[in-house]
């Protein structure tokens, strides 16, 4: 079954594009979620002119991203912790702890933005990358110091 993606669909496809998939995995998953319409004319003119709009207001973001980012690059965040004698932290620090801090500097970053590998659980500097937008990203030093 062919099927106009309307968003951008992990390991399928991007947003306008047509993609072949069994019925099933269409009428279970893409349709009802609305990710995906049935290829006809129609359908086809509807979603042509919903990426135009779509295209125009992704080079608005990505702007505003590259504005933040250039921003963000220059920022630097502490975050106090426990930690024991040789700099282990007594717990971690996670990326909704980064975006707590980084909301106190009145920045509006949400969690799932910050990509951490693993959490942090030892003092000191650490870069950690924020993913602002699908092609922008900034580095900010998160330092962990210990608790007084």
């Amino acid at each position: 079954m062919e099927i106009i993606l309307r968003e951008d669909v992990e390991k399928l496809g991007t947003r306008g594009q047509v993609v072949k998939v069994a019925a099933g995995y269409a009428r279970n998953f893409l349709l009802p979620k609305r990710l995906g319409v049935a290829a006809t004319d129609s359908n086809r003119k509807i979603v042509e002119q919903e990426r135009q709009a779509h295209l125009r207001k992704e080079v608005l973001v990505k702007s505003e991203a590259e504005d933040l980012a250039k921003i963000l690059s220059s920022v630097s965040i502490s975050i106090a912790r426990k930690a024991g004698e040789n700099g282990q932290l007594f717990g971690s620090v996670t990326a909704s702890d980064i975006a707590d801090a980084l909301e106190a500097q009145k920045f509006s970053i949400d969690r799932r933005k910050v990509q951490l590998d693993e959490a942090i659980r030892t003092l000191g500097d650490h870069k950690v990358t924020l993913r602002l937008h699908r092609e922008v990203s900034a580095e900010i030093t998160v330092s962990v110091v210990p608790e007084a």
